[in-house]
């Protein structure tokens, strides 16, 4: 764990240079973040079926591109992958709307909660009934919503999510639960 500490500071000292305009930082940023966006874009694309056209290293490229373009007042290491979190869900929400759309169109169909928690690409409606679902509980109750983008879009654990959120862990725990029993009454 001794290890992790600096590298978390070395990452959000290069953020905050980044944030003060040096593009540099970029270039240093990535061989310290590269490795944990891989894994969790890995994480999200393991079900997929084996010809597929979406893979790890091009969902982290295109959210890293987007990371580092778009202007945001970077905290830290955790918000920075908090933030990736909400955009490869968004990068995967869209490639699965335009999957669909190529098959067939129609209706997003009902689906599992524990289907839909498990990415597949071959069955793109559970990505976007998930995703839907999530907007409407983020209308409802926003926290709770974040609770699940930053678990399973960003791979964050509860402590993780306490700190980006400003709550306590137990804070967190309760929404995991609650969201999830929400998201299973919505999604089945």
């Amino acid at each position: 764990m001794d290890e992790k500490i600096p590298e978390t500071q070395e990452v959000t000292r290069l953020l905050q240079s980044l944030n003060a305009g040096n593009r540099d930082a970029v270039d240093a940023l990535v061989p310290l973040v590269y490795a944990e966006l891989r894994k969790l874009a890995a994480h999200y694309l393991k079900s997929e079926r084996g010809e597929h056209t979406l893979q790890p290293t091009a969902l982290v490229h295109e959210a890293f591109l987007r990371l580092v373009e778009q202007e945001t007042a970077w905290q830290n290491r955790t918000h920075f992958f908090a933030m990736a979190a909400n955009l490869m869900r968004r990068i995967l929400v869209d490639y699965a709307r335009a999957s669909k759309a190529e098959k067939r169109g129609g209706a997003a169909e009902k689906v599992s909660l524990e289907d839909a928690f498990v990415f597949v690409m071959e069955k793109p409606s559970e990505m976007i009934a998930l995703d839907e679902a999530l907007e409407e509980l983020a209308k409802i109750d926003p926290r709770r919503s974040r609770v699940v983008e930053l678990k399973f879009f960003g791979g964050l654990n509860h402590e993780e999510i306490a700190e980006v959120l400003g709550v306590h862990v137990n804070t967190v725990l309760r929404d995991w639960n609650l969201a999830r029993a929400w998201l299973k009454t919505r999604i089945s």
